[in-house]
C-alpha cells in the first residue's frame, strides 16, 4: 500500500463521516474523538455509502443507511445482518492538518 492524501483534517469534524474518492475507489473517513478511521465505503451487502450512514461513536460503528447493518470501525466486520461480509480497513493517520490513508488498487 502506498500514502495517499485523501483530505484535511477539518473536511471531517469529529463524530461524523464523510466519502472520499482516491480515482475511482469510494473510501469513508470517520472522526471519534479525534481518531480516524479508514473503510471502504460500499456496503458488501449493497450498493450504499456507509460514508452517509449513522455512526455510532459509543460502539465504534457506523451503521448501513440503507438496510441498517452495522460495521465496525476497527475491523470493518459488520456486527449485525443482513450483511456478513466485511469491508476493507485501511491505515489512516494525520499529518499536520492533511489526513492520509494507506491504499493501492
Amino acid at each position: 500500500m502506498a500514502p495517499v492524501q485523501i483530505a484535511k483534517v477539518a473536511d471531517v469534524p469529529e463524530g461524523t463521516g464523510k466519502t472520499f474518492q482516491i480515482g475511482a475507489h469510494p473510501i469513508a473517513i470517520f472522526n471519534v474523538a479525534g481518531a480516524f478511521y479508514a473503510l471502504a465505503d460500499t456496503c458488501s451487502h449493497a450498493e450504499a455509502s456507509l460514508g452517509e450512514g449513522e455512526l455510532d461513536t459509543d460502539e465504534m460503528c457506523v451503521e448501513c443507511p440503507l438496510h441498517g447493518s452495522l460495521f465496525d470501525l476497527e475491523t470493518g466486520k459488520p456486527r449485525t445482518l443482513p450483511a456478513y461480509d466485511p469491508v476493507a480497513t485501511y491505515k489512516v493517520w494525520t499529518d499536520g492538518d492533511a489526513l492520509f490513508v494507506d491504499y493501492s488498487d
